[in-house]
């Protein structure tokens, strides 16, 4: 048994509910690293989606961001981020999401990253679109990064790493008419779909943070791969660039470049 795509924005809305009624409490922060924090609405907001998921698709494997695994069919695999943008959310700053990707047979079909605060409902069906609240959305047109508008995120880990990708967004700040970072990989991707932003890249995430938002960039006709160029985005070691077809090589060309020049 499968879910569908109206099944995928039920669970996210809903989850979203959670997000949205903790938001203006003070928070139960836990940090998992220097700078990875977690809340409890994290926690609340991933076991109603672990609850949900096996309540009716029962012994399908899931992977979410605070439980980790949860074994089961690899024919069917779930992708969980219960809260992308803790840091936002534990802040009071109003930029997160939740996201949730389902996979079949080793292929992502179905995301949906929903905007509790914008009531934003980010979705796609593979070969079947990408959609904002229901209506079609596109990547932009853009084909020249002098005109184009990025976004990109930093890893956890940023200060001991050669990785930390400071050099990148520098060297695209020059390039381009500016490089944005929100703070939620997940809304960065859905806003290349939704053509708000040209292009998006990052050098370390997980896979729960990209797997919907990925899969609604690439219906909304993006090309999502990793740094490399490869379509595989999802496997260690993990990166993306997401961009409009016109830019794409040029951000590859500039990344690899700049990973060169190391």
């Amino acid at each position: 048994m499968q879910p569908d795509l109206k099944y995928m924005e039920q669970l996210a809305r809903a989850a979203g509910k959670i997000l949205s009624t903790g938001y203006r409490r003070e928070h139960q922060v836990r940090f998992k690293g220097v700078i990875d924090l977690v809340t409890e609405v994290d926690h609340e907001s991933e076991a109603y989606i672990i609850g949900e998921i096996q309540r009716h698709f029962k012994g399908h494997y899931i992977l979410a961001e605070e439980s980790g695994e949860t074994l089961g069919d690899e024919d069917h695999v779930w992708y969980i981020d219960p809260l992308d943008g803790t840091v936002n959310y534990a802040h009071h700053i109003p930029i997160f999401c939740v996201s949730i990707a389902y996979a079949s047979r080793g292929t992502v079909s179905l995301g949906a990253v929903y905007d509790p605060l914008r009531d934003e409902m980010f979705s796609a069906e593979r070969g079947k679109g990408a959609y904002l609240n229901g209506k079609p959305i596109r990547a932009s047109s853009a084909s020249e990064l002098q005109k184009s508008l990025l976004v990109t995120g930093f890893p956890y880990d940023a200060w001991d790493t050669p990785n930390d990708n400071f050099q990148n967004f520098i060297k695209f700040a020059k390039l381009t008419q500016g490089v944005r970072r929100l703070g939620s990989a997940a809304l960065d991707c859905c806003y290349v779909g939704a053509g708000r932003f040209d292009g998006f890249w990052e050098l370390a995430l997980k896979p729960w943070d990209v797997a919907a938002a990925g899969l609604v960039a690439e219906e909304a006709g993006a090309i999502v791969t990793n740094v490399k160029g490869e379509p595989d985005y999802l496997s260690t070691p993990q990166s993306i660039i997401a961009a409009a077809p016109g830019i794409h090589e040029h951000m590859k060309a500039v990344l690899s470049e700049m990973a060169a020049a190391r």
